[in-house]
């Protein structure tokens, strides 16, 4: 296809249209302090091949590489192990697309990845359907909300205070557009989550009640309670998984009554990659199918009778009927799903009780260690492998004096919830199986430093 250029007057018909006045007015959504103004800072208008790659060298040397220093951040991306076959086979050249392939003649083999993808999401998260994945944990948390008003027909839901503020901040910006209604809340630094004020805040506008689990604290709280509220009442309960690892662990938010679990499955096969990409999971009862957003992978048999394997049930805004579609998303995360699968393959359901026991079991030690420090509380009565503590000075601070001393300590509260006074001395602490005891040692000697 030839590239032909748009002249003033093109613009102008379109722009007259649409009923714009100017192309800015094309992006009135975004903030006037997150657009460019002129040309990016520091970067010349024009250079050499060799003068540029120079160029962004340095620039990147200014990160942190997480596998370079004591690592402890999590919050919704983890660093795991992830061995290199992974990384190997998704690089054969029959996968090098991160599309869903259209034509099932010549895409067996992807659509066939696809369909064990689905099953080993149904099976982790405890449901009985999986879709073949969305873009990333908190477009999936948004959909899950759009697809429980599809289904009660209505447009309020109950948040918990535990979901990751990123999480939230996706669904009020999408609710803008659809009218839906978020009853929300900002957490407390307690071993208790709030599943009574969830419970209480049930009526019969409700939709959903949304959890994340474990939650932004690390907290684990026991949904079925949530579960039978919301069901008394005509309501879904929506779970929300940040860290797939956990599953290994703890029960499955489907046994435990959900209606529909979500998540991020970046832990699982995929890289933190500076926040992205990742791949959202999505998984629902059989009988919500329908509702279901993005594509399902599905098995079946050929002329001939043999096995086979096709796209099915995917009501889309591409598709003939567009206004009946559950949703605007054009494609999956096929790539990462496959790195994803290809992952959980390895490690097969022994692997991965293996790595969560690893990981949880880690994670008490260092909280046992680092809640021995004086002036620093331990909030978790449970936890998987994050936790978080209230230091007995503001957590921002603290981090950026731990990161010049070599040590990714955490991620501070105060990050995720500026401006909160209740929330300022609270840091949450991941352990991996990625951490070493020099890891551990140097963390603790860190912390102490910048508190006591």
């Amino acid at each position: 296809m030839r590239y032909l250029p748009l002249s003033d007057a093109d613009r102008s018909a379109m722009l007259a249209t649409v009923g714009a006045g100017s192309i800015d007015e094309l992006f009135r959504d975004v903030p006037e302090s997150a657009r460019l103004s002129g040309p990016i800072a520091g970067l010349p208008s024009h250079a050499s091949e060799l003068a540029v790659e120079r160029h962004m060298t340095a620039l990147s040397r200014k990160n942190t590489p997480a596998g370079e220093v004591p690592f402890f951040l999590g919050c919704g991306a983890y660093k795991h192990h992830i061995p290199a076959s992974v990384d190997h086979l998704i690089q054969r050249g029959e996968y090098l697309t991160a599309y869903t392939p259209y034509q099932p003649e010549i895409a067996q083999g992807t659509l066939q990845v696809l369909f064990e993808f689905q099953s080993q999401v149904a099976r982790l998260l405890g449901c009985e359907v999986a879709n073949a994945s969305m873009y990333d944990g908190s477009t999936a948390c948004w959909e899950a909300i759009g697809m429980a008003r599809r289904i009660t027909r209505r447009t309020k839901a109950v948040i918990s205070s535990g979901l990751h503020p990123h999480y939230v901040s996706v669904c009020k910006t999408m609710a803008r557009f659809t009218g839906d209604t978020l009853d929300t809340a900002l957490p407390e630094l307690t071993a208790e989550t709030d599943a009574e004020r969830l419970i209480a805040a049930i009526d019969r506008e409700t939709s959903a009640v949304v959890v994340q689990y474990p939650d932004i604290l690390g907290r684990i709280t026991d949904l079925q309670p949530i579960a039978d509220a919301a069901h008394a009442a005509g309501a879904l309960l929506i779970a929300v998984v940040t860290e797939p690892v956990a599953l290994g662990a703890i029960r499955a938010p489907g046994e435990m009554g959900a209606d529909i679990v979500v998540g991020e499955g970046q832990s699982i096969g995929v890289g933190l990659q500076f926040g992205g990409p990742y791949v959202g999971l999505f998984a629902c009862r059989e009988k919500h199918v329908r509702q279901m957003p993005g594509r399902i992978a599905g098995e079946t048999v050929d002329a001939e009778g043999k096995r086979g394997f096709v796209l099915t049930l995917s009501t889309r805004e591409q598709h003939i009927r567009r206004e009946k579609a559950t949703s605007n998303i054009c494609t999956n995360s096929g790539l990462c799903a496959l790195a994803f699968s290809i992952h959980m393959t390895l490690l097969g359901e022994k692997g991965l009780r293996s790595l969560a026991a690893l990981n949880h079991a880690r994670a008490v030690e260092v909280a046992e260690r680092l809640a021995a420090i004086p002036g620093v509380r331990l909030v978790n009565d449970s936890f998987f492998n994050e936790f978080t503590l209230e230091l007995p000075v503001e957590a921002r601070p603290a981090v950026h004096a731990m990161v010049e001393r070599g040590v990714l300590g955490g991620v501070s509260l105060g990050r995720l919830y500026p401006g909160v006074d209740s929330l300022k001395n609270g840091l949450v602490v991941a352990v991996t199986e990625t951490v070493t005891d020099e890891d551990v040692n140097a963390l603790e000697a860190a912390l102490k430093e910048v508190v006591v």
